[in-house]
Protein backbone atom coordinates (compact mmCIF):
# COMPACT_ATOMS: atom_id res chain seq x y z
CA UNK A 1 0.00 0.00 0.00
CA UNK A 2 2.80 2.41 0.96
CA UNK A 3 4.63 1.57 -2.27
CA UNK A 4 1.47 2.38 -4.23
CA UNK A 5 1.12 5.75 -2.53
CA UNK A 6 4.75 6.57 -3.31
CA UNK A 7 4.15 5.61 -6.94
CA UNK A 8 1.06 7.83 -7.20
CA UNK A 9 2.90 10.72 -5.57
CA UNK A 10 5.80 10.28 -8.00
CA UNK A 11 3.46 10.28 -11.01
CA UNK A 12 1.73 13.45 -9.82
CA UNK A 13 5.06 15.13 -9.16
CA UNK A 14 6.51 14.05 -12.51
CA UNK A 15 3.38 15.17 -14.37
CA UNK A 16 3.64 18.58 -12.75
CA UNK A 17 7.21 18.87 -14.00
CA UNK A 18 6.08 18.13 -17.54
CA UNK A 19 3.49 20.91 -17.44
CA UNK A 20 4.44 24.52 -17.94
CA UNK A 21 2.78 27.88 -18.04
CA UNK A 22 1.50 28.95 -21.43
CA UNK A 23 4.04 31.73 -21.85
CA UNK A 24 7.77 32.05 -21.62
CA UNK A 25 7.65 35.80 -21.19
CA UNK A 26 10.66 38.05 -20.84
CA UNK A 27 9.78 41.46 -19.41
CA UNK A 28 12.10 44.44 -19.38
CA UNK A 29 11.39 47.83 -17.80
CA UNK A 30 13.59 50.76 -18.76
CA UNK A 31 13.43 54.45 -17.90
CA UNK A 32 16.26 56.18 -19.78
CA UNK A 33 14.55 59.58 -19.79
CA UNK A 34 13.51 59.62 -16.15
CA UNK A 35 15.83 61.60 -13.92
CA UNK A 36 16.58 60.71 -10.31
CA UNK A 37 18.51 58.14 -8.37
CA UNK A 38 15.58 56.01 -7.22
CA UNK A 39 15.96 53.32 -9.88
CA UNK A 40 15.14 50.35 -7.67
CA UNK A 41 11.41 50.78 -8.29
CA UNK A 42 11.89 49.90 -11.95
CA UNK A 43 13.78 46.73 -11.09
CA UNK A 44 11.05 45.74 -8.63
CA UNK A 45 8.36 46.49 -11.21
CA UNK A 46 10.14 44.32 -13.75
CA UNK A 47 10.41 41.43 -11.32
CA UNK A 48 6.79 41.73 -10.19
CA UNK A 49 5.50 41.77 -13.77
CA UNK A 50 7.64 38.77 -14.68
CA UNK A 51 6.14 36.77 -11.84
CA UNK A 52 2.62 38.02 -12.58
CA UNK A 53 2.76 36.80 -16.18
CA UNK A 54 4.83 33.64 -15.89
CA UNK A 55 3.44 32.25 -12.65
CA UNK A 56 -0.21 32.68 -13.53
CA UNK A 57 -2.34 30.01 -15.25
CA UNK A 58 -4.01 31.90 -18.10
CA UNK A 59 -5.84 28.97 -19.74
CA UNK A 60 -7.23 25.53 -18.90
CA UNK A 61 -4.76 23.88 -21.27
CA UNK A 62 -1.60 22.05 -20.32
CA UNK A 63 1.48 23.23 -22.19
CA UNK A 64 4.79 21.37 -22.26
CA UNK A 65 8.01 23.35 -21.96
CA UNK A 66 8.53 23.13 -25.74
CA UNK A 67 5.01 24.38 -26.48
CA UNK A 68 5.26 27.63 -24.54
CA UNK A 69 4.76 30.83 -26.49
CA UNK A 70 7.84 33.05 -26.58
CA UNK A 71 6.90 36.60 -25.58
CA UNK A 72 8.92 39.77 -25.03
CA UNK A 73 7.47 42.84 -23.36
CA UNK A 74 9.54 46.02 -23.28
CA UNK A 75 8.09 48.79 -21.12
CA UNK A 76 9.81 52.13 -21.57
CA UNK A 77 8.95 54.66 -18.86
CA UNK A 78 9.09 58.13 -20.37
CA UNK A 79 7.62 60.11 -17.50
CA UNK A 80 7.29 59.64 -13.76
CA UNK A 81 4.30 61.81 -12.92
CA UNK A 82 4.42 61.11 -9.19
CA UNK A 83 5.94 58.59 -6.81
CA UNK A 84 3.57 55.87 -8.02
CA UNK A 85 2.31 57.10 -11.43
CA UNK A 86 4.09 56.41 -14.72
CA UNK A 87 3.65 57.00 -18.46
CA UNK A 88 5.44 55.45 -21.39
CA UNK A 89 5.24 52.88 -24.18
CA UNK A 90 5.20 49.11 -24.39
CA UNK A 91 6.41 46.88 -27.21
CA UNK A 92 4.97 43.36 -27.30
CA UNK A 93 6.53 40.65 -29.46
CA UNK A 94 5.37 37.04 -29.62
CA UNK A 95 6.63 34.05 -31.59
CA UNK A 96 5.60 30.46 -32.06
CA UNK A 97 7.64 27.54 -33.50
CA UNK A 98 7.15 26.31 -37.06
CA UNK A 99 6.46 22.57 -37.29
CA UNK A 100 9.53 20.37 -37.76
CA UNK A 101 11.96 23.26 -37.92
CA UNK A 102 14.15 25.36 -35.65
CA UNK A 103 12.45 28.51 -36.95
CA UNK A 104 10.12 30.67 -34.86
CA UNK A 105 7.60 32.84 -36.68
CA UNK A 106 6.48 36.21 -35.31
CA UNK A 107 2.82 36.39 -34.32
CA UNK A 108 2.82 39.94 -32.97
CA UNK A 109 5.17 42.91 -33.03
CA UNK A 110 3.21 45.86 -31.70
CA UNK A 111 4.02 49.11 -29.90
CA UNK A 112 1.39 50.60 -27.58
CA UNK A 113 2.00 54.30 -26.96
CA UNK A 114 -0.80 54.70 -24.39
CA UNK A 115 0.88 53.18 -21.35
CA UNK A 116 -0.22 54.94 -18.15
CA UNK A 117 -0.46 53.22 -14.78
CA UNK A 118 0.07 53.40 -11.05
CA UNK A 119 2.44 51.06 -9.28
CA UNK A 120 3.31 50.93 -5.59
CA UNK A 121 6.51 49.04 -4.91
CA UNK A 122 6.03 45.70 -3.12
CA UNK A 123 2.24 45.91 -3.36
CA UNK A 124 0.78 42.69 -4.86
CA UNK A 125 -0.37 42.91 -8.46
CA UNK A 126 -4.05 42.00 -8.67
CA UNK A 127 -6.15 41.11 -11.69
CA UNK A 128 -9.67 39.82 -12.21
CA UNK A 129 -11.38 38.87 -15.46
CA UNK A 130 -14.57 40.41 -14.08
CA UNK A 131 -13.47 43.89 -13.03
CA UNK A 132 -10.90 46.60 -13.71
CA UNK A 133 -8.77 46.68 -10.58
CA UNK A 134 -5.52 48.09 -11.96
CA UNK A 135 -4.60 49.66 -15.28
CA UNK A 136 -1.20 48.00 -15.12
CA UNK A 137 -2.49 44.46 -14.75
CA UNK A 138 -5.30 45.09 -17.24
CA UNK A 139 -2.72 46.20 -19.81
CA UNK A 140 -0.62 43.10 -19.30
CA UNK A 141 -3.63 40.75 -19.24
CA UNK A 142 -5.01 42.28 -22.45
CA UNK A 143 -1.81 41.51 -24.33
CA UNK A 144 -1.49 38.06 -22.79
CA UNK A 145 -4.97 37.17 -24.05
CA UNK A 146 -4.23 38.77 -27.42
CA UNK A 147 -1.08 36.67 -27.81
CA UNK A 148 -2.90 33.51 -26.74
CA UNK A 149 -5.68 34.21 -29.23
CA UNK A 150 -3.25 34.74 -32.09
CA UNK A 151 -1.38 31.57 -31.19
CA UNK A 152 -4.53 29.45 -31.06
CA UNK A 153 -5.81 31.03 -34.29
CA UNK A 154 -2.56 30.00 -35.97
CA UNK A 155 -3.18 26.33 -35.13
CA UNK A 156 -6.94 26.04 -35.73
CA UNK A 157 -9.45 28.17 -37.61
CA UNK A 158 -10.89 30.71 -35.16
CA UNK A 159 -9.35 28.74 -32.29
CA UNK A 160 -8.39 31.94 -30.51
CA UNK A 161 -11.94 33.25 -30.06
CA UNK A 162 -12.22 32.43 -26.31
CA UNK A 163 -9.05 34.43 -25.61
CA UNK A 164 -10.07 37.35 -27.81
CA UNK A 165 -13.34 37.41 -25.87
CA UNK A 166 -11.36 37.57 -22.64
CA UNK A 167 -9.33 40.46 -24.07
CA UNK A 168 -12.61 42.12 -25.07
CA UNK A 169 -13.84 41.73 -21.48
CA UNK A 170 -10.70 43.51 -20.25
CA UNK A 171 -11.51 46.38 -22.62
CA UNK A 172 -15.15 46.53 -21.52
CA UNK A 173 -14.19 46.52 -17.85
CA UNK A 174 -11.82 49.44 -18.47
CA UNK A 175 -14.37 51.75 -20.13
CA UNK A 176 -14.57 53.93 -17.02
CA UNK A 177 -10.82 54.03 -16.50
CA UNK A 178 -9.28 57.52 -16.86
CA UNK A 179 -6.27 56.19 -18.76
CA UNK A 180 -6.30 56.19 -22.55
CA UNK A 181 -6.24 53.25 -24.95
CA UNK A 182 -9.46 51.51 -24.00
CA UNK A 183 -12.17 53.59 -25.68
CA UNK A 184 -13.38 53.75 -29.28
CA UNK A 185 -13.54 57.55 -29.52
CA UNK A 186 -9.98 58.17 -28.31
CA UNK A 187 -8.24 56.83 -31.41
CA UNK A 188 -8.76 54.59 -34.42
CA UNK A 189 -5.61 52.63 -33.54
CA UNK A 190 -5.71 51.51 -29.93
CA UNK A 191 -6.50 48.42 -27.87
CA UNK A 192 -10.24 48.86 -28.36
CA UNK A 193 -9.94 48.62 -32.14
CA UNK A 194 -7.51 45.70 -32.17
CA UNK A 195 -9.99 43.47 -30.39
CA UNK A 196 -13.02 44.97 -32.13
CA UNK A 197 -11.51 44.08 -35.50
CA UNK A 198 -10.58 40.57 -34.40
CA UNK A 199 -14.15 39.80 -33.32
CA UNK A 200 -15.84 41.70 -36.16
CA UNK A 201 -17.12 39.37 -38.91
CA UNK A 202 -16.14 41.91 -41.56
CA UNK A 203 -12.53 41.08 -40.74
CA UNK A 204 -13.06 37.31 -40.49
CA UNK A 205 -10.89 36.63 -43.60
CA UNK A 206 -7.90 38.06 -41.71
CA UNK A 207 -8.28 35.40 -39.04
CA UNK A 208 -8.71 32.75 -41.73
CA UNK A 209 -5.51 34.11 -43.29
CA UNK A 210 -3.69 33.74 -39.96
CA UNK A 211 -4.65 30.06 -39.86
CA UNK A 212 -3.92 29.37 -43.52
CA UNK A 213 -0.61 31.24 -43.37
CA UNK A 214 0.72 29.38 -40.32
CA UNK A 215 -0.88 25.95 -40.18
CA UNK A 216 -1.39 25.24 -43.87
CA UNK A 217 1.53 27.35 -45.05
CA UNK A 218 4.58 27.52 -42.80
CA UNK A 219 3.89 24.28 -40.92
CA UNK A 220 3.69 22.30 -44.18
CA UNK A 221 6.81 23.65 -45.80
CA UNK A 222 8.88 20.86 -44.25
CA UNK A 223 6.95 18.37 -46.45
CA UNK A 224 6.60 20.42 -49.61
CA UNK A 225 7.81 23.99 -49.77
CA UNK A 226 5.78 24.83 -52.87
CA UNK A 227 2.54 23.53 -51.34
CA UNK A 228 3.21 25.55 -48.20
CA UNK A 229 4.08 28.64 -50.20
CA UNK A 230 0.84 28.26 -52.21
CA UNK A 231 -1.15 28.39 -48.96
CA UNK A 232 0.68 31.57 -47.99
CA UNK A 233 -0.40 33.05 -51.34
CA UNK A 234 -3.99 32.09 -50.52
CA UNK A 235 -3.66 33.89 -47.19
CA UNK A 236 -2.53 37.03 -49.04
CA UNK A 237 -5.60 36.77 -51.28
CA UNK A 238 -7.79 36.70 -48.17
CA UNK A 239 -6.04 39.80 -46.86
CA UNK A 240 -6.51 41.50 -50.22
CA UNK A 241 -10.25 40.83 -50.03
CA UNK A 242 -10.51 42.61 -46.67
CA UNK A 243 -8.27 45.46 -47.81
CA UNK A 244 -10.51 46.22 -50.78
CA UNK A 245 -13.57 46.35 -48.55
CA UNK A 246 -11.98 48.03 -45.51
CA UNK A 247 -8.72 49.72 -46.57
CA UNK A 248 -6.17 50.87 -43.98
CA UNK A 249 -7.67 48.84 -41.13
CA UNK A 250 -5.72 48.79 -37.89
CA UNK A 251 -5.77 45.00 -37.68
CA UNK A 252 -4.14 44.76 -41.11
CA UNK A 253 -1.39 47.10 -39.93
CA UNK A 254 -0.83 44.97 -36.84
CA UNK A 255 -0.58 41.87 -39.04
CA UNK A 256 1.98 43.36 -41.42
CA UNK A 257 4.08 44.80 -38.59
CA UNK A 258 4.71 41.17 -37.66
CA UNK A 259 4.94 39.64 -41.14
CA UNK A 260 6.44 42.02 -43.73
CA UNK A 261 10.02 40.74 -43.39
CA UNK A 262 8.83 37.14 -43.41
CA UNK A 263 6.95 37.64 -46.67
CA UNK A 264 10.20 38.77 -48.26
CA UNK A 265 12.00 35.68 -46.98
CA UNK A 266 9.26 33.30 -48.15
CA UNK A 267 8.99 34.62 -51.69
CA UNK A 268 12.57 35.63 -52.44
CA UNK A 269 13.26 32.04 -53.55
CA UNK A 270 9.89 31.47 -55.24
CA UNK A 271 9.78 30.67 -58.97
CA UNK A 272 10.40 33.91 -60.96
CA UNK A 273 7.03 33.61 -62.74
CA UNK A 274 5.17 33.71 -59.39
CA UNK A 275 6.89 36.73 -57.91
CA UNK A 276 5.29 39.69 -59.74
CA UNK A 277 1.73 38.73 -58.77
CA UNK A 278 2.65 38.27 -55.11
CA UNK A 279 4.59 41.52 -54.98
CA UNK A 280 1.72 43.44 -56.61
CA UNK A 281 -0.73 42.09 -54.02
CA UNK A 282 1.57 42.93 -51.12
CA UNK A 283 2.22 46.44 -52.42
CA UNK A 284 -1.52 47.03 -52.77
CA UNK A 285 -2.34 45.80 -49.27
CA UNK A 286 0.72 47.16 -47.46
CA UNK A 287 2.05 50.17 -49.42
CA UNK A 288 4.17 51.31 -46.49
CA UNK A 289 6.56 48.43 -47.15
CA UNK A 290 6.61 48.69 -50.96
CA UNK A 291 10.40 49.09 -51.12
CA UNK A 292 10.83 46.03 -48.93
CA UNK A 293 8.66 43.88 -51.18
CA UNK A 294 10.62 45.06 -54.22
CA UNK A 295 13.52 43.03 -52.83
CA UNK A 296 11.60 39.87 -53.75
CA UNK A 297 11.92 40.70 -57.44
CA UNK A 298 15.63 41.40 -57.17
CA UNK A 299 16.41 37.98 -55.66
CA UNK A 300 17.39 35.35 -58.22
Amino acid sequence: MLKTLYTIAFIIFFSALLKAQELNCNIQVTAPQVAGTDRAVFETLQRDLYEFVNNRQWTNYNFTMDERIEVNMLITIQERISADEFKGTMQVQARRPVFRSSYNTTLLNHVDNDIHFRYIEHQPLEFSDNTHTSNLTSLIAFYVYLVLGLDFDSFSLNGGTPFFEKAEAVVINAQNAPEQGWKAFESQRNRYWIIENLLNQQYAPIREAIYKYHRQGLDRMHDNIETGRASVVESIELLQRVHRQRPNSFLMQVFFNAKSDEFVNIFSEAPPMDKPRVVNMLREIDPTNTSRYQQILSQQ
